[in-house]
């Protein structure tokens, strides 16, 4: 009898670890990709390994001679995502980073976070893909940067989704402030007229919000996308931290994805507010200062107007082969106290043939050109030729 009992427990137990583990999953997953590339012209060389229009230089010789090489691993990338069961709604999970340094670290190869959140029902709180940003609309191309005109940032947030299903949903979210804020030729003006004038910097007193709204079909999906921000400038040694103050950032972003033929997307997206430049992929600045009078000497700061433009079309020849190929630009109306060489618009344009030799393996090469125009005129531009070869991994338990 005690032999019986025994057996029936460790049955109990057996079938309870089973019901535990229902819904549990975890994945690793990633790719190692190498990078061949070639600058006909030159590029600043912090950015040699990413096609950026803001960092094509509008003056002979700024950063070298022209006809520049690189190899890198930068895009590779290393991830774990999962699912575990909780006493009512699953706890989603992913972490995930690549090699490519930026901020600090550019032009290094070293450890940038891409995403690291959970999600549990309509509640997500972590870093990933910014409410404003529609990731879906990013073509299928080798260049890590990818078309300026888009909003691309991966941002820290608190997100709430109270409507969701397969035909669509809809979001909102707190996200993490992040101006960047232009002095301009404020930095310039004598401490006498201005005593905090040289030591502007960007305030974040409030964090961002965003929402989101999206349908989806068989014919592919709408996306309407909303930002409000609170952007604050002061200075660091002005009395007070005089001069000081904010604007109202605020814009919307209108992106789509068509499907076309078999596998083919038609992929399209345009955005314009103020202030938004820290949520777009390239150029751009949030904030800059507006004269309003040289004598007496008075001015104001200004959260400064951005378009951004995307059509790309990706195309499966087959099963073996793609190509993608598009045109994007991101152009700001600069104030009337700007630098003459700040950043007023960037062109971006590329083309691609991918093979895809094996399961996980992609090899290909892709041509790309891009400008840069300053607010005075001057121009720079940049050819690059890239050859990449890509492989994928993962695993699921």
């Amino acid at each position: 009898m005690t032999t019986c009992l025994a057996a029936a427990a460790v049955v109990t137990t057996s079938q309870a670890s089973a019901a535990d583990e229902t819904g549990r999953s975890f994945e690793i997953y990633g790719f190692a990709m190498a990078d061949f590339i070639h600058d006909f012209q030159r590029l600043d060389p912090q950015w040699d390994d990413a096609f950026r229009p803001s960092k094509i230089p509008t003056e002979d010789g700024a950063f070298g001679g022209d006809g520049q090489s690189s190899v890198s691993v930068k895009q590779s990338r290393f991830g774990v995502k999962g699912t575990m069961p909780t006493d009512n709604l699953p706890i989603n999970f992913k972490f995930e980073f690549d090699l490519f340094g930026t901020g600090v670290d550019a032009g290094q190869t070293t450890f940038r976070l891409r995403h690291a959140y959970g999600e549990w029902g309509s509640l997500l709180a972590g870093q990933t893909n910014s409410l404003f940003m529609d990731g879906d609309v990013f073509p299928n191309t080798i260049d890590y940067w990818g078309p300026t005109g888009m909003v691309f940032y991966r941002n820290v947030q608190i997100r709430w989704t109270p409507v969701s299903s397969d035909a669509g949903h809809f979001a909102i979210a707190i996200e993490r402030p992040g101006n960047d804020v232009d002095a301009g030729n404020a930095r310039l003006v004598d401490p006498v007229d201005c005593p905090g004038c040289g030591s502007i910097q960007n305030d974040e007193e409030w964090p961002d919000v965003t929402a989101q709204w999206r349908t989806n079909g068989d014919w592919g999906h709408l996306q309407l996308a909303g930002i409000l921000r609170w952007v604050g400038y002061e200075s660091r040694e002005g009395p007070d931290n005089q001069p000081k103050g904010h604007e109202t950032g605020w814009g919307i972003n209108v992106t789509s994805a068509i499907n076309m033929l078999e596998k083919d997307k038609l992929l399209l997206g345009v955005v314009y507010g103020e202030g938004i430049a820290s949520y777009m992929n390239d150029g751009g600045m949030d904030l800059a200062p507006q004269l309003e009078s040289s004598v007496p000497l008075r001015g104001s700061a200004k959260a400064v107007p951005l378009t951004g433009v995307m059509a790309y079309y990706d195309h499966y020849w087959n099963d073996s082969w793609s190509s993608s190929i598009g045109y994007s630009l991101t152009e700001v109306d600069n104030t009337n106290f700007q630098d003459d060489g700040a950043y007023h618009k960037g062109d971006y344009a590329s083309a691609n043939l991918l093979y895809y030799a094996a399961k996980g393996l992609m090899i290909g090469g892709e041509l790309m050109w891009g400008k840069r125009t300053d607010n005075d005129g001057a121009t720079g531009d940049d050819v690059r030729f890239q050859f990449s070869v890509k492989y994928d991994f993962g695993i699921k338990f």
